[in-house]
């Protein structure tokens, strides 16, 4: 069974860091596309960073430079580093995970874990 549990979401100010992790069992991690969505309220869930299977790195514009996704294998756990953060950015942050290419849509992932809440205040 594949689970994914983010922790790290807190209340921050503008300007910022914080980093999400997000720790994976029960799936072969390395074969696995991962990402980071969010979702803030009365919007819908946006991918804002991703690993594919082939090791492609890709972020959504509105965070590139800003964020960055990695992963540990070993360990499998894949971080969200965000960096400069915005009120803008205030949402429910998910990772997912998907055995396939996975994609940029919710679609593409088949796993997610319950989200973690990060809030960044003015």
């Amino acid at each position: 069974q594949v689970q994914l549990m983010e922790s790290g979401g807190a209340e921050v100010s503008t300007g910022d860091s914080l980093t999400l992790s997000c720790t994976a069992s029960g799936l072969t991690f390395d074969d696995y596309s991962v990402a980071w969505f969010r979702q803030a309220p009365e919007k819908g869930r946006e991918g804002v960073a991703f690993i594919d299977g082939d090791g492609t790195i890709r972020y959504a514009d509105t965070v590139k430079g800003r964020f960055t996704i990695s992963k540990d294998g070993a360990n499998k756990i894949t971080y969200l580093q965000m960096n400069n953060l915005k009120p803008e950015d205030t949402a429910m942050y998910y990772c997912a995970a998907d055995p396939g290419i996975g994609g940029s849509c919710v679609a593409g992932f088949s796993y997610w874990g319950q989200g973690t809440q990060v809030t960044v205040s003015s």
